[in-house]
């Protein structure tokens, strides 16, 4: 670098991004080309992290909401800020409990926000409709699990030679460990890992809790994207109430209001947003051909051929139907033919009828599987119909512990400066009235000439006794 173009001290090794969301991010870049080191810049340049811009962040809604184009590149940026964000707030509660044990602020800072950039690095076309419809039923994993091996196989070597957060550099003998990002970054087994150091099992909660790094992202970001209203929400006050005691991430009484808003924020956008009834009917018609689809553009086990895995997004899979257009292949032309009603939002499936039912208390209320609730309808029908084609769509959701004492993973510990102790025992006051589980039946036909029937029978199978139960809060 000329000295003519040479930066202040002070701003050296820093870049900022500008973003709707935040105003701007920091992120490391090199001083000195020729050195060994390396930055957050090396890792975001990365073709493992630019195909993320291929992935769309919000599934198939984008073609439900207009302006919400935004990718899980963005997503991941905007995560990577949020992580060192909570570590700003954490870190000084974090080094009083663990002491010695503690790595410095630095390093904790870099292995939260490397954690944030590199989360949702296993992402496929369609994100989580990826796992559910491919590599859960296929491959036995999830995104989590590919990006834990790209992480540990692919990325290692950049993560072990970054030296320095936006803050400053690391102590002389610590080292950013790919295992430790692949552990954040896993769902938490309840009991932790014995691998791992206490002070790392403490910050799990920073990627898997109520409240998170990446949902305190990304309920700001598909919001704003979308056009969607949250007002409501309070990120400054609940970071702020946020810090680590002896018995794990814990929250002040003082910030529990700004919970409550946030808990119910992100219940809003999963019932208005991400289960919005026209992208359910979209994701109704893609599960009918997408893992005939993927199977035929994308034939390999990415766990098996991760590098062939650099290939596989959104884009490529739009265009690769494209491509089948007028194929010789009979099949290969219906997939095209299939798709493309999709992209020109021809929706096959129509809402027929739709329904909410919440479980605010354990065991209150037995949910219907979306099987079940099939078989108990068409049993309902007129004879005439028994066979109309309809499609039944169970969106569940759990928008708070079930039970605030025994979920480890989800468990959240309020301090009450009064009693000077941290419990779990507030969150049941304060979650009084937003419910533990959600489950939203949605009936979809080809047409509306029967929604009166279906819905006639959807209240009566809803309505009859000795439902069967299923499990969420996972």
């Amino acid at each position: 670098m000329s000295v003519g173009k040479r930066r202040h001290p002070i701003y050296e090794g820093i870049a900022l991004l500008a973003d709707p969301i935040y105003g701007y991010m920091q992120f490391t870049v090199p001083i000195n080309e020729q050195q060994e080191e390396r930055t957050e810049k090396d890792l975001i340049d990365t073709p493992w992290m630019q195909r993320l811009r291929r992935v769309h962040q919000i599934q198939s809604s984008f073609w439900v909401f207009p302006s919400g184009e935004h990718s899980r590149f963005q997503h991941s940026l905007g995560t990577m800020h949020m992580a060192g964000r909570f570590a700003d707030r954490l870190y000084p509660s974090l080094k009083q409990v663990f002491r010695r044990q503690c790595p410095s602020q630095p390093c904790v800072k870099e292995l939260l926000r490397l954690t944030g950039l590199l989360h949702d690095i296993g992402h496929g076309p369609f994100s989580h409709f990826y796992d559910e419809n491919y590599l859960k039923p296929r491959c036995q994993t999830t995104h989590e699990g590919i990006g834990q091996l790209i992480v540990t196989q692919k990325l290692a070597d950049i993560i072990r030679r970054i030296r320095r957060s936006p803050d400053g550099p690391l102590d002389a003998d610590e080292t950013i460990e790919p295992e430790q990002i692949a552990f954040l970054m896993g769902k938490p087994d309840v009991g932790g890992d014995d691998r791992m150091p206490p002070w790392l099992q403490t910050l799990q909660p920073v990627f898997s809790g109520i409240y998170t790094a990446d949902n305190m992202d990304y309920i700001q970001r598909d919001a704003y994207m979308t056009g969607f209203s949250l007002d409501l929400v309070d990120i400054e006050r609940l970071l702020y109430y946020t810090f680590v005691t002896e018995d794990g991430l814990t929250l002040h009484k003082s910030g529990s209001s700004a919970l409550r808003r946030f808990v119910n924020a992100r219940f809003t956008m999963y019932a208005d947003v991400y289960y919005h009834r026209t992208n359910r009917a979209v994701d109704l018609h893609m599960q009918e051909i997408f893992e005939e689809t993927v199977r035929l553009l994308f034939p390999f086990d990415p766990r098996v051929e991760l590098d062939r895995y650099l290939g596989v997004s959104d884009w490529s899979l739009l265009e690769g139907v494209r491509q089948w257009a007028g194929d010789p292949d009979p099949r290969r032309s219906a997939l095209a033919e299939a798709w493309a009603r999709i992209v020109s939002r021809e929706v096959k499936w129509k809402m027929a009828y739709d329904h909410m039912e919440t479980m605010d208390q354990p065991r209150a209320k037995k949910f219907m599987s979306a099987p079940e609730l099939e078989q108990a309808i068409r049993q309902g029908l007129p004879a005439a119909l028994r066979d109309l084609p309809f499609r039944v769509d169970v969106a569940r959701q759990d928008p708070r512990p079930l039970n605030p004492w025994t979920e480890e993973t989800k468990k959240i510990l309020i301090y009450d400066p009064a009693t000077e102790k941290a419990s779990p025992r507030p969150v049941e006051e304060l979650f009084r009235y937003i419910p533990a589980q959600v489950a939203h039946y949605r009936i979809f036909a080809l047409d509306h000439a029967h929604d009166a029937e279906l819905a006639a029978a959807t209240r009566a199978a809803l309505e009859s006794p000795g439902q069967d139960a299923f499990t969420t809060n996972v």
